[in-house]
């Protein structure tokens, strides 16, 4: 039986079946793009939920697996060469999976890179500007009297937007026929912009038809269905 005692974060969160891939996570866009490939790999996995009611994410015991006490974050006691491997960082995680898996990353050099292109572009704009928005709009943001930072986000958010429509006319998925890490980490952000953040008046998500439909076709996936809802809260 493979053996997960030298990580420490077993200590909170005890494994009962260490021979599975251990996710630690919680279901925010974030969160499910792990859960979401997961699901779609069929790897076997044992979710455990990072309670943020309760500060998990600050615990010792998470902290020893992620010091940016961050989720999601991850331990396969599979890892390369056979050895475990713990990993945070969810665009780090979904690479790393689609490796193992060979599955949702093309192996064309090209279409590879592109695909990194457009995970980064989740990464690095849709993510840290979609969130901030549901700040402003939603949360203790919403309660300040200046509201040009609001619109500043706004503003972002619509540029992101527009540039992700002109992306999907005519394609099914972001690279085209093929569904890849790019599709699990955008759509669960653009889902929660317009969904729990509340935002599509705002953003003017009316403007753009072929992310509605996308958004749709994703959220009609059974790994998907699946994967919003894991770990379970509470």
């Amino acid at each position: 039986m493979t053996s997960l005692d030298r990580f420490p974060i077993t200590q909170k969160w005890p494994a009962q079946h260490p021979e599975r891939l251990q996710l630690y996570s919680l279901p925010t866009p974030n969160g499910v793009k792990v859960s979401i490939m997961l699901e779609e790999t069929g790897l076997p996995y044992e979710p455990h939920l990072v309670s943020f009611d309760t500060n998990d994410q600050t615990s010792p015991a998470f902290l020893s697996l992620n010091p940016n006490n961050k989720i999601p974050a991850i331990i396969d006691p599979d890892g390369p060469g056979g050895q475990p491997l713990a990993l945070f960082e969810s665009g780090a995680i979904l690479v790393y999976l689609a490796e193992k898996t060979g599955k949702f990353l093309p192996q064309d050099p090209a279409a590879r890179y592109e695909t990194l292109q457009w995970l980064m572009f989740q990464m690095g704009g849709v993510g840290p500007m979609f969130g901030q928005l549901g700040f402003f709009h939603k949360f203790a943001g919403k309660d300040f009297e200046d509201k040009r930072p609001r619109d500043r986000y706004v503003s972002e958010t619509k540029r992101l937007l527009a540039v992700l429509n002109q992306r999907m006319a005519g394609r099914e998925w972001i690279m085209g026929a093929d569904y890849s890490i790019a599709d699990i980490a955008i759509w669960p952000w653009v889902r929660n912009l317009v969904g729990f953040y509340g935002a599509g008046e705002i953003v003017g998500f009316q403007d753009f038809p072929e992310l509605a439909r996308v958004l749709e076709a994703f959220g009609a996936r059974p790994a998907v269905i699946k994967g919003l809802a894991i770990p379970a809260r509470g």
